[in-house]
């Protein structure tokens, strides 16, 4: 064996590899940034429909560029209660089919034209200036990526043919036996183990099959071991996970044995099956500059995994109910509370930024609806003549409830904003920061009203009658602000800091209003200083809620 030939094996099958890996990530990050809002809405959109979440789960995957992604966020998803295990385990299904479209992809005949297109694509994506042209531009140089490094690969695995050493090793690998397609299904397993991504074992395949390295049968046993290796990506994530997140991964693994285990059975029926399917014959050979080649395999080994994983699929979806059940009955839950923070934000979900930060969206919403709660819970200790103890308590804990959110959703989009996502993230992360830190304000404002109300109790004084009702009035037109602009945010109403203009001038015209009749009114009777400094202070509270929740407005109102 000649070592600068098995030199020059490594060198390529590495490079093309990597290059193959990486045009996968910008196809995936391409088309994340160019279909963000619509796979924010599929996500939004699952029901307990299996049938409908298992398609929900083909399209993401497709859009994603990989099942293990998915998986991966169906697992954070569930562990943090916003999708339902049923739910989870539907898309998961789905996400099985989805992958296969990378074979479909590679069995386009453009495999010469990927350097032409990785070049005219990094063109369109360094000059262009929108940013949706520039996404596009990242998605067709990730195919490009990946044509050349799968190339590179077939050139690669080429030069296997002149070392008799390597030739001879892949030759024992056959699925010509029962015990045969099983060793083949363990080194596809293992292969997709180590290097985490079923798309590089399926790069590999092709070109080792394409080459005539290794027979049809034998790349399909490949394919079959890739499914098994894939669920190793899941099992990971649930590590540390609640248990019903646990439960998806386990169903993932479950999945997939079960389905390579039937096929294994009928393996020899299954293969000549896909041939006639495909309708080409995987031992026609071409040469190719010299060498010779079996195109036809690519198409028999893309239809080799799609059929497998629908048919899989279709087997599978009656029996979800009762394999749920089972392991909830096998995988019971902890005798304790699991979920150790306050928010439903897992950092599994920030290999997908966009349904990240819908993750964050809903933590904040969440903020906004607290303190419109404590808006009411403020005026109703208020008005009492003894004040619930109870009511207090729970105002004030829902305050430090706040603070923890706000850090957690701060440290998340944090995260989130330091890896390399597309502008139109950044700036959306940035959005939902200030947007929290002004709803966290706005609660220690709250808090601060009750405590001016306190601490005159304390010392044996009130406000007079006049003065609450005068504050309750100030209390309702302020609520009122605040949960139109918090419609606004939830509905995505570029026009409320417009449209809630009239109402911001009205509070003000109102705490104008009160300031001067409370001066009158210490011009021409007596009043304890402590009940005035509480007034005084009672309304420019308002004022700052109102502010707070007017740069809300001014936020989602910046053009997106």
């Amino acid at each position: 064996m000649e070592f600068p030939i098995l030199l020059n094996l490594i060198f390529e099958l590495v490079g093309g590899l990597g290059i193959f890996l990486l045009g996968m990530k910008n196809m995936s990050d391409g088309m994340q940034a160019v279909a963000g809002n619509s796979l924010r809405r599929l996500i939004g959109s699952i029901t307990q429909n299996r049938l409908f979440a298992t398609t929900v789960g083909v399209l993401v995957t497709c859009i994603v560029q990989s099942s293990s992604i998915t998986t991966v966020m169906v697992v954070g998803f569930v562990n943090s209660g916003v999708m339902a295990l049923t739910q989870g385990v539907g898309v998961i299904m789905g996400a099985n089919i989805g992958t296969t479209i990378t074979g479909w992809i590679l069995v386009l005949k453009v495999g010469k034209y990927g350097l032409p297109l990785l070049g005219a694509a990094a063109f369109t994506y360094l000059f262009a200036k929108s940013d949706r042209w520039r996404y596009w531009a990242m998605f067709l140089m990730g195919i490009g990526m990946v044509f050349f490094g799968l190339e590179i690969m077939k050139d690669a695995c080429a030069i296997i043919k002149d070392i008799p050493d390597f030739e001879a090793w892949f030759a024992r690998f056959t699925a010509d036996t029962y015990f045969g397609v099983l060793k083949c299904a363990m080194v596809g397993c293992i292969m997709t183990t180590l290097v985490q991504s079923s798309s590089a074992t399926l790069g590999i395949t092709i070109s080792l099959a394409t080459q005539g390295v290794i027979s049809y049968p034998t790349a399909a046993a490949l394919i079959l071991g890739e499914n098994i290796g894939t669920t190793i990506t899941a099992l990971l994530a649930s590590l540390g996970a609640t248990t019903n997140a646990r439960r998806a991964a386990y169903f993932h693994v479950i999945f997939n044995l079960a389905g390579v285990f039937w096929i294994t059975l009928i393996f020899a029926w299954y293969i000549k099956l896909i041939q006639s399917f495909v309708g080409v014959d995987v031992t026609k050979m071409v040469v190719v500059d010299g060498v010779e080649t079996f195109p036809n395999t690519v198409a028999a080994i893309a239809a080799t995994h799609s059929v497998f994983n629908v048919a899989n699929t279709l087997l599978f979806m009656p029996f979800v109910g009762p394999i749920v059940k089972l392991l909830e009955r096998v995988v019971p839950g902890r005798p304790f509370k699991e979920k150790p923070r306050l928010t439903d934000l897992d950092i599994r979900i920030l290999e997908t930024p966009l349904l990240a930060l819908e993750q964050s969206r809903k933590e904040i919403l969440k903020m906004g609806d607290g303190c419109l709660k404590m808006l009411d819970w403020c005026l109703e200790l208020m008005n009492q003549d003894e004040p619930d103890q109870a009511l207090g308590d729970r105002l004030k804990q829902r305050e430090r409830v706040l603070d923890s959110v706000q850090d957690e959703v701060a440290e998340f989009v944090t995260g989130l904003m330091a890896a390399n996502v597309s502008h139109s993230t950044a700036e959306e992360g940035g959005k939902q920061l200030r947007v929290a830190d002004e709803y966290e304000s706005i609660s220690d404002y709250i808090v601060n009203l009750d405590k001016f109300d306190r601490k005159l109790r304390r010392d044996g004084l009130r406000f007079t009658i006049e003065q609450r009702e005068d504050l309750g009035r100030l209390n309702r037109q302020v609520t009122e602000y605040v949960a139109a602009i918090h419609q606004a945010l939830i509905k995505g109403d570029r026009n409320i800091e417009v449209a809630s203009e009239p109402a911001f001038k009205r509070i003000r015209t109102e705490v104008k209003a009160l300031r001067r009749k409370h001066l009158d009114e210490l011009s021409v009777g007596s009043m304890p200083p402590a009940v005035s400094v509480a007034f005084m202070a009672s309304l420019n509270a308002y004022v700052r809620v109102r502010d707070h929740a007017n740069d809300v407005a001014e936020t989602i109102a910046v053009d997106r």
